[in-house]
This record gives structure tokens, C-alpha cells and sequence, in this order.
């Protein structure tokens, strides 16, 4: 999902433009099926209506915070921009830049009430995304309680972080799980890894992260080859893996897994949609989900 969009009733449709305008986003008319349409094509919503209309309509298609889009109800009069879902994931950013429209943002996250920066919003600011989402809320928790520190880390390098600890990565549309033969050099898998997102379409720039077993980190042919790529590896345990069975049968039950590609792909995505199944290139096995 990509861009924003305006939903106003027709009354209210040259606010809208205005809105539109300066949000560089386009206009929907509001309809029975405006908001179910929008929730799978856009990243951000922006209603002008009433609150209730807006809450009633998005209540059945809110699933997952990190994978539905923001929403912000703007008040008919344009006083009031109202982020109503996805605070931190662009909705207070784009009602706080509607003040250069006049219309006053409110804002009700703990972390932005308290004048501090979210996770989410250290990300968005630096444009990155989270790689763990479920870290996020303890060290939100621990930033309205005081100082969190941030840790770059150019690379190469190993980063072990524990389940509070989010990774912030540059962002990307997405993932790729991979799984190789012992022994393959940086070379052979880089010419493969190309060769399988040649194959889907997908630029290496638009590669959130790729993941593999831990049980792969004495490859030193993958960790080059994602260098070469300007990627990010990540190792993934076996309960994480596990937890993400992907749908093609798979030898990786000799290592006592679903699988490798798929499930890694999958582990490590935002949407959880597999766009490309496992296929072998020379050796490499690679997966692409989104």
C-alpha cells in the first residue's frame, strides 16, 4: 500500500481538494464501499465527515496495526485533524502537517503527549521500519519512563537483540527468505539472489531484509552476498520459523523445520503475503513475501 487518499462526502469534496492539494493525495466520494476499497490500496486515509461515520466504517476492516492503514478524520469545518487509527504509523505525522492548512491536530498517543518520540516515530523520521513489531510496546513503555538509547550500527556487524529491543532497518516493500547449499561462495549465491528477484520483478533496493536459519550463520557466502546486495541478514531461531509455515512441501524437516525460504520470507514481512514461492537457483533456495 502506498500514498494517501481523501474520502469526503460530496458536500464536503472542495474541502477535500484543498486537502488533497496539499497533501499531494487523491479524492474518493464517499460510498457504501470507499473505505473497504481504500484500506487495501492506500497507506493513509484521511476522512472528512464525521468521527462516527468514520469509526463504523473502518471497525470491520481494522485487523493489525502494522498492516492497516492510518486514518484521520478531519472535522467538516476543517478545525480538527483526528488521527483515529495508526498514531504512530503516519497518522500524527500527517495531522500535524495539516496545521499549514490552520486545522489544529489532536493528538492522543502517551509517547507524543508526553513530547517524546515513539519508535515508530524515530523510524518514520529517519525512514526506516521496525524489523520486530512486538518489541515496540515495551520500549515505548520504557521511553515514557525515561531516556531510551539509540545505537546505529553502520555494519557489517552482528546485532542480538532481545524481545524488547526493536531493530530499525531501511524500508522496503519486501522480504526474502533464503536457504543454500554448504559451502556456496558470496558469488555463486549473489548471481543466484539476483537472479530470483530478476525474476519477480523486485529491485534489491526495494528488499526490506533477508532471513535465513540460524542454523546458516557459518555460511559466509550468504552474509557477503546480502553485503553485495546493500541488504540487511537476519537469522531467524526455530520457533520463529516454525511459526510461519510456508505452503510448499520442503526438505528442511532434516533440520527439523517446515522450511527455510518460505517460512523466513514470511517471518519477517509486513503483510504476511507470499508473492513468489520457494524456487531453486544453483544451489540457493528463495522466497519473496511482502
Amino acid at each position: 500500500m502506498t500514498g494517501t487518499c481523501i474520502i469526503a462526502l460530496p458536500r464536503f469534496m472542495k474541502k477535500a481538494e484543498k486537502i488533497a492539494g496539499h497533501l499531494g493525495a487523491e479524492v474518493i466520494p464517499y460510498g457504501p464501499d470507499a473505505f473497504r476499497s481504500a484500506f487495501g490500496s492506500y497507506s493513509a486515509i484521511v476522512a472528512v465527515m464525521s468521527a462516527g461515520i468514520v469509526v463504523r466504517s473502518i471497525a470491520p476492516l481494522l485487523k493489525d496495526k502494522w498492516q492497516d492503514p492510518a486514518v484521520i478524520v478531519v472535522s467538516p469545518d476543517l478545525a480538527w485533524a483526528i488521527p483515529v487509527a495508526g498514531g504512530h504509523h503516519g497518522a500524527n505525522r500527517i495531522a500535524k502537517s495539516l496545521a499549514g492548512l490552520g486545522i489544529r491536530p489532536v493528538i492522543s498517543t502517551a509517547t507524543e503527549t508526553e513530547g517524546k518520540m515513539s519508535v515508530e516515530a524515530v523510524a518514520d523520521a529517519r525512514g526506516l521500519q521496525v524489523l520486530n513489531p512486538p518489541s515496540t510496546r515495551a520500549a515505548n513503555a520504557a521511553i515514557l519512563d525515561g531516556e531510551v538509547p539509540v545505537y546505529p550500527v553502520a555494519g557489517p556487524g552482528i546485532v542480538i537483540a532481545g524481545p524488547g529491543v526493536p531493530v530499525l532497518l531501511k524500508r522496503g516493500e519486501y522480504t526474502v527468505g533464503l536457504g543454500c547449499r554448504r559451502g556456496l561462495s558470496g558469488e555463486t549465491i549473489l548471481a543466484s539472489v539476483k537472479t530470483g528477484l530478476a525474476a519477480a520483478g523486485i529491485s534489491p533496493a526495494d528488499v526490506f531484509a533477508y532471513a535465513t536459519t540460524v542454523k546458516k550463520m557459518r555460511e559466509k557466502g550468504l552474509a557477503d552476498a546480502v553485503l553485495a546486495l546493500g541488504g540487511t541478514l537476519v537469522f531467524l531461531g526455530d520457533d520463529a520459523i516454525r511459526a510461519r509455515p510456508g505452503p510448499t512441501p520442503s526438505r528442511a524437516g532434516l533440520l527439523d523445520l517446515p522450511g527455510v525460504a518460505e517460512p523466513c520470507a514470511l517471518a519477517i514481512s509486513g503483510r504476511g503475503v507470499l508473492v513468489a514461492r520457494k524456487k531453486n537457483y544453483g544451489g540457493v533456495t528463495l522466497a519473496i513475501a511482502r
